[in-house]
């Protein structure tokens, strides 16, 4: 309307002032009142731009402005109304859009803000009344049927609900919406045969929609008709044979009926459906998983699996299932296995990577492998220290020691001391990749951490006393340390072997082959360092043939030492 009366107002001050009219005066009020609309109008306009450049408090002073010029104009009560509905002030806007909806009781928008500021302010039977009204008017607002109706229901008022639904239904036809609240009205209102007839007028009009049948069947199901169901499913079925919802149903409803036999050959024609959704197919396996194990029960999952593997080849949902069967069978790598598959689907399933991440950890895991779940659980959940801690503890086994101690700290930092056994954990492995890392004495700062919340930690003391010893520092210490382990772990050649080289470091020759001895004795296959730190030993024994033996054992391995080929070539020990 604002802008009809723009239009006349330009009209009326152009077109009056050209010769070519006739013109007819008008009174000093009138003019006046041209005037006062004219400028009304242009902050009007104003505030319009400054409402679609978000700007609300310049909109709302714009506005304000053309109101004391034009203050019986309805839109400008509006953008009032809507400037305040968006600034969330919905019991000031109530008087602006109060009075658009006076000034011009026709206009549907004046009166839906109004509706809109009503439900904001939580008097939703004073929206639903101005709802009623438009949409009892006639055709044209008959789309606000089904916000009226849910107005009805959030307040209760059941019988009005229905009649609104059932207006509703005259203009739409009947839908799955509308038949869905008619039907809980009536299931509210213990009318169980009207709610039952709803179903079938759905099913009538849209048929072929398993959804609608087994809306039905379910309400007939809770209701303990069970025989009334299965005819329901079967008629559908009659019609589409192939629909695998319906197999489902007729697989639940036989199974409750005890018929067991004859319920899974309908499971079985279901699962062999590609378009069955994976989700009803994981939920139905985990169903017959919980049941008490049988030989029966064991034989139709193995069906099931083979079935589900070959329709939906490659689902989350589905490889999570089959996991879970295999981590209660306690084939706990199997498990894994199908856990990796899932995550790498859908990895948002922090429980799950840290049970991947946990389960694989072990003396010949797939580090490499590992390590991409690691990572994914970094990029899934930054915030969580645990699998930056994860992530570091594999990224220092596998000698990415900077990126290890980028991880290491991250996970200390939002740790914030929370959990001790990881702290104590992490500055282990710090203490590991700083040493690799050249930072020496900050690696055995961390070691002196991680020993001060666990001073019995066997790995840290080995690694701490066998730096110690390759450093010739602190022997008396470092054979402290490496003397406790062994005399708890007396059979461990790792250790055993770092004790000999704390014992060679302090020129105890004796002692230390008397431990090397024993370290090669309890490894089955001793490695490379093993075999030239016992060269170097009976070296300094005098059994020099017996050493160049031993180096030779140890020729070629990447993990000896840069001195081992003139070791042999000069016969002599090189440190």
């Amino acid at each position: 309307m604002i802008f009809r009366k723009i239009l006349i107002i330009f009209l009326a001050l152009t077109l009056g002032a050209s010769p070519g009219f006739a013109q007819q005066k008008l009174s000093r009020k009138e003019r006046k009142a041209l005037r006062a609309e004219s400028q009304g109008s242009r902050y009007f306009i104003e505030g319009e731009k400054q409402l679609v450049l978000d700007s609300m408090e310049k909109a709302y002073f714009y506005f304000q402005k053309a109101l004391e010029f034009i203050p019986e104009e309805p839109a400008i009560h509006y953008k009032l109304a809507e400037v305040l509905v968006k600034a969330n002030q919905a019991e000031k806007a109530l008087p602006y859009a109060n009075k658009a909806a006076d000034l011009d009781d026709q206009n549907k928008y004046y009166s839906l803000m109004l509706a809109e500021i009503y439900t904001n302010l939580n008097q939703p039977l004073k929206a639903a009344e101005i709802l009623d009204q438009l949409t009892a008017d006639g055709e044209s607002n008959q789309q606000y049927n089904l916000d009226l109706a849910s107005i009805y229901l959030n307040a209760k008022a059941y019988k009005k609900a229905l009649v609104v639904l059932d207006r509703a239904e005259e203009y739409y036809g009947v839908m799955e919406p509308i038949t869905v609240q008619k039907q809980r009205i009536y299931l509210n209102a213990n009318n169980l045969e009207k709610a039952i007839e709803e179903g079938k007028n759905l099913i009538e009009a849209r048929p072929g929609n398993p959804d609608y049948v087994m809306n039905l069947v379910e309400i007939l199901f809770n209701n303990n008709r069970l025989e009334e169901a299965m005819e329901v499913v079967q008629n559908e079925m009659s019609k589409y044979p192939n629909q695998p919802e319906l197999q489902m149903a007729a697989y639940t409803l036989l199974k409750e009926k005890g018929e067991i036999e004859e319920s899974n050959r309908y499971l079985f024609q279901a699962f062999a459906s590609p378009d069955l959704d994976p989700d009803v197919k994981s939920k139905a396996y985990i169903g017959t998983l919980n049941e008490i194990k049988t030989q029966e029960r064991d034989l139709v999952l193995d069906s099931l699996e083979t079935l589900m593997l070959n329709t939906s080849p490659e689902n989350a949902q589905i490889f999570t299932a089959i996991g879970q069967r295999k981590m209660l069978e306690n084939k706990q790598p199997e498990a894994i296995e199908f856990y990796k598959k899932a995550l790498l689907l859908a990895p948002k399933n922090d429980k799950m990577l840290e049970q991947v991440i946990l389960g694989s950890f072990g003396e010949n895991a797939n580090l490499e492998e590992l390590e991409k779940f690691t990572v994914l659980g970094v990029d899934e959940f930054p915030q969580r220290p645990e699998f930056w801690f994860y992530d570091g503890v594999v990224k220092s086994a596998l000698k990415k020691d900077q990126d290890a101690v980028n991880s290491l700290n991250k996970a200390l930092e939002l740790n914030s001391a929370n959990n001790s056994q990881l702290e104590q954990v992490a500055y282990s492995s710090l203490g590991n990749s700083y040493y690799n890392l050249g930072e020496k004495e900050k690696a055995f700062e961390y070691f002196d951490k991680a020993l001060k919340l666990n001073p019995n930690d066997e790995q840290v003391l080995n690694n701490y006393s066998y730096f110690l010893s390759l450093e010739k520092q602190d022997l008396e210490k470092a054979k402290s340390m490496s003397d406790k382990v062994v005399r708890r772990f007396p059979d461990n050649g790792t250790f055993l072997d770092t004790h000999a080289w704390v014992l060679f470091q302090l020129k105890d020759y004796q002692g230390a082959k008397k431990y090397m001895d024993l370290a090669l004795e309890h490894e089955a296959e001793p490695s490379a360092v093993m075999m030239e730190h016992y060269g170097d030993i009976l070296y300094h024994l005098g059994k020099k043939s017996e050493a160049i033996t031993y180096w030779k054992k140890a020729e070629g391995s990447p993990e000896a030492s840069e001195y081992l080929e003139q070791k042999i070539k000069e016969g002599k020990y090189h440190e």
